[in-house]
């Protein structure tokens, strides 16, 4: 979450640079799953220790906590706070601003998917860590490259269906 909410939204351009580098470090995290134990038939056998130490589950664990600081504290979630110091300065002005809770909701939809991915890991499960990268990967990279945020229209979707955000912030 790139950006403190403010009666006026926040900079879009700040959630697809979190999601860009999301992107890059779910990239690396599959081609750790897919080259280590998480996606070997000896994730079975190993240990409960085993495990937690294969470099996949420590890379998305590292991940998990980057999308709960991005949840829970927004305003000092590290890709925010170098969008806001390094990047933002050095561009115009947004044109336009947006409501900061679409993107929030998307934080913890990534959350979720890789505590799903780390929980399937200490079970055994083949793959799950895997797939749970994979997939996580592609909502990442849909927002950094194409703007399209997965976890933002969940959102919307929930919203028109009254579960969440029922009242909206005016925005310019």
């Amino acid at each position: 979450m790139p950006e403190r909410p403010s009666a006026h939204g926040i900079d879009p351009r700040g959630p697809r640079v979190a999601a860009a580098i999301t992107s890059l470090l779910l990239l690396v995290d599959v081609f750790l799953a897919l080259t280590g134990l998480a996606s070997s038939t000896a994730l079975a056998a190993a240990s409960v220790s085993e495990r937690m130490q294969d470099p996949a589950f420590l890379l998305l664990g590292a991940i998990a906590l980057l999308f709960l600081w991005g949840v829970a504290w927004p305003r000092t979630a590290p890709w925010g706070v170098l969008f806001r110091s390094l990047i933002a300065p050095r561009l115009s002005p947004p044109t336009e601003r947006e409501d900061p809770r679409p993107p929030r909701f998307a934080q913890g939809v990534g959350l979720v998917v890789s505590l799903l991915g780390l929980l399937l890991q200490l079970a055994g499960v083949p793959w799950g860590l895997t797939v749970a990268a994979a997939a996580a990967f592609v909502a990442a990279f849909l927002n950094a490259v194409f703007g399209l945020c997965l976890g933002c229209q969940m959102y919307l979707v929930l919203q028109r269906a009254g579960l969440v955000g029922r009242s909206r912030p005016r925005l310019p």
